[in-house]
C-alpha cells in the first residue's frame, strides 16, 4: 500500500505513536537579496520504533528538514512537535535540552575528536546524560569491542562512522537521525554501516530516520519518504522491505 504525500497519521498503520511531527513546515533563508525557500510547507510524521528513509536529490530539502525535526534548527513557519511538546516555539535552552535528552544524531562525516579515543569519543555523551550506555557497551553493539583505545586516525572510514553511531545511541534516545551517513563511505563499507542502523532499530527499538540521496538505500525502510524542491512528494509504506546485504549501487 502507499500513501499520499497529504496523508499523514498520528498513528502508523501497525499502531505505533507518533513521536515526531512536522506540520506546514517552510524554511526561508535569506540570501543577500533573494529569498531561498529550503521547505514549502511540509508535513511530515516519525512513528515508534518506525525506520524511513528520506530520498532527494542535493538540495531538496531534506537536510532542512531533518535538522528542524531535531531541534538544530526552526522553521520559518509551521508546527514541529517531540509527541505532546511544541518545539517550533521553544527557546534555545529548551531546543538544546530536547536534543541531549531525546536524539542521537549521526552526520555523513563523523565528526569525531582527532585527540580522543573511540571511547573517550563516546564518553563525551555518556557523562552528559542519565541513564547511559557504558561506552564499551555501545561500541561492542557497533561491533567495535576491540577498538575502543583507538584514535579515529587509527580507524577506516567505516569504522569512525560505527563511532558516530555508537556515541549517538549511548544516550539511548528517543529518536536516531542520520543524515547521509554512508555518503563517505565505498559501497561494502556503506552496507555494513545500514546493517548496524538496522540492527540499533530491530534490537534497541530506536526510532530512526536515515537521510540519503542513494534512492536504493529507502528498501531498508519501513516507510520511504521523498523529498523535492521543499516538499515530500511521496510517502510510501507496504513495500518489499530488502535488508542491506541485498542491496546493489
Amino acid at each position: 500500500m502507499s500513501k499520499s504525500a497529504s496523508t499523514i497519521e498520528s498513528t502508523a498503520p501497525d499502531g505505533r505513536k507518533r513521536v515526531l511531527s512536522a506540520r506546514g513546515v517552510t524554511k526561508v533563508y535569506r540570501m543577500g537579496e533573494v529569498d531561498v525557500h529550503a521547505l514549502r510547507g511540509v508535513d511530515w510524521d516519525l512513528h515508534e520504533g518506525e525506520m524511513t528513509v528520506l530520498v532527494g536529490a542535493s538540495g531538496s530539502g531534506k537536510s532542512t528538514l531533518l535538522n528542524i525535526m531535531g531541534g538544530l534548527d526552526t522553521p520559518s513557519e509551521g508546527e514541529v512537535k517531540y509527541r505532546d511538546q511544541d518545539l517550533s516555539r521553544a527557546n534555545a535552552n529548551e531546543l538544546t535540552r530536547f536534543r541531549r535528552q531525546h536524539v542521537g544524531f549521526v552526520f555523513q562525516f563523523y565528526n569525531l575528536v582527532a585527540s580522543l579515543t573511540a571511547r573517550e569519543n563516546v564518553e563525551l555523551v555518556t557523562d552528559l546524560v542519565d541513564g547511559a550506555m557504558s561506552p564499551d557497551e555501545a561500541l561492542e553493539r557497533v561491533g567495535l569491542k576491540g577498538r575502543s583505545d583507538h584514535f579515529p586516525a587509527q580507524l577506516s572510514g567505516g569504522e569512525q562512522q560505527r563511532v558516530a553511531i555508537a556515541r549517538a545511541i549511548a544516550k539511548r534516545p528517543d529518536v536516531l537521525l542520520c543524515d547521509e551517513p554512508t555518503g563517505a563511505l565505498d559501497f561494502h563499507t556503506g552496507v555494513m554501516v545500514l546493517e548496524v542502523l538496522t540492527q540499533i532499530n530491530r534490537e534497541l527499538g530506536t526510532t530512526t530516520a536515515i537521510i540519503t540521496h542513494n534512492a536504493p538505500v529507502a528498501s531498508i525502510a519501513d516507510r520511504r519518504i521523498v523529498v523535492a524542491d521543499g516538499l515530500v512528494v511521496a510517502n510510501e509504506t507496504g513495500f518489499e522491505k530488502m535488508k542491506p546485504a541485498d542491496l546493489t549501487w
